[in-house]
């Protein structure tokens, strides 16, 4: 294998008429990617969560959102594997979704866009990957969404992975998640802007952000950070859910947000499957499961659970404050265990 890596690629291509499990059929599907290293290497497919895009690595000026996980001599080697991470369908950064044009219409699909699941996406990505000359990969990794999809492509594609990583991710889909994505969804839909869904702006997606960025984080974290801190009578705390509220807005587009919040509602893994106990006893490929400590909505003894019903299983529960999006951030307390993991050697759970 040469182990010099290549440089970083990004694109998108053409899968052609998609059916998803409704019964509907998009037209023309578009899946946006990047890829990352030797062209001969092993594939590690990287799967990317609710308000993750195919940019997983990114560049030196625009960090990708794993940046600190991927690249040269990182635990996700680029020099020693080739990194594909694809926009899922249904998403708004490259891949067909509710903002790309409905060829009937000649005008964005917006609510009009089909209902998809976690297994569409998943089928879509498969093609795709048909499609770049990819037929098997080394490893499927994902956090969150992402990690629904790791569940679903061990089941859905077995003989096409070696490995699962499946990180910050449960079976099921919890209605104590499902509570706080109807309340996203309803500062969406309840917004003024809304227009159903033909919308200029749409400040409800600020709010949804806003109850994501609580939700997925600890109140241990948010009170070591603010500390109940003000600036011109404001509490920092609130400027920062503003922010960040605002920030999603410029990039994401809220009928995409809804398309995919319905369908992590839905992740159910057992589903025509006599459920979820006896899907993951199907489940045979090595996997790797991690639980983020204080995560509310994909519980530690849950993800637990899911490790123990597994034939072939590592588990680790991670200590951390960040809660459910600790598996986006430190690293250095993880991103060992992934490596170990990849090159196969023993690692003992914790």
């Amino acid at each position: 294998m040469n182990n010099t890596a290549t440089r970083m690629q990004t694109g998108s291509i053409s899968i052609g008429p998609f059916q998803t499990e409704s019964g509907d059929t998009i037209a023309d599907v578009t899946m946006a990617y990047e890829r990352s290293g030797p062209a001969d290497a092993p594939v590690i497919l990287v799967c990317h969560a609710l308000t993750g895009n195919h940019l997983a690595i990114g560049t030196e000026t625009n960090p990708g959102w794993w940046s600190g996980l991927i690249g040269s001599d990182k635990p996700i080697n680029t020099d020693h594997y080739r990194v594909l991470t694809l926009n899922v369908l249904g998403g708004c950064d490259g891949s067909t979704g509710p903002a790309s044009t409905n060829p009937r219409t000649g005008s964005a699909y917006a609510c009009d866009f089909p209902p998809i699941t976690v297994r569409d996406m998943v089928h879509a990505q498969h093609q795709a990957m048909k499609k770049l000359g990819i037929t098997e990969a080394e490893a499927v990794i994902g956090g969150s969404l992402g990690g629904m999809q790791v569940l679903e492509w061990g089941l859905l594609y077995p003989n096409f992975m070696e490995k699962l990583i499946v990180l910050a991710a449960t079976p099921v889909f919890s209605d104590y998640g499902i509570a706080f994505n109807h309340i996203a969804s309803t500062a969406i839909r309840q917004d003024p802007n809304w227009q159903s869904g033909h919308y200029d702006a749409v400040n409800g997606l600020a709010v949804a952000r806003m109850v994501g960025m609580v939700t997925y984080r600890s109140p241990d974290l948010f009170r070591a950070r603010f500390g109940r801190k003000q600036t011109d009578d404001a509490f920092d705390v609130s400027t920062y859910l503003d922010y960040q509220g605002q920030k999603l807005i410029s990039r994401f587009d809220p009928n995409s947000y809804l398309t995919l919040l319905e369908a992590m509602n839905n992740h159910d893994i057992g589903g025509g499957r006599g459920g979820w106990k006896q899907a993951a006893k199907q489940l045979h490929q090595p996997t790797l499961v991690m639980s983020f400590d204080k995560d509310l909505v994909y519980e530690p003894p849950v993800i637990k659970q899911l490790s123990n019903e597994l034939p072939n299983s590592t588990y680790h529960h991670i200590q951390t404050d960040f809660g459910h999006d600790g598996f986006l951030t430190e690293f250095d307390k993880w991103g060992s265990l992934i490596r170990s993991f990849l090159k196969s050697e023993t690692v003992s759970a914790y």
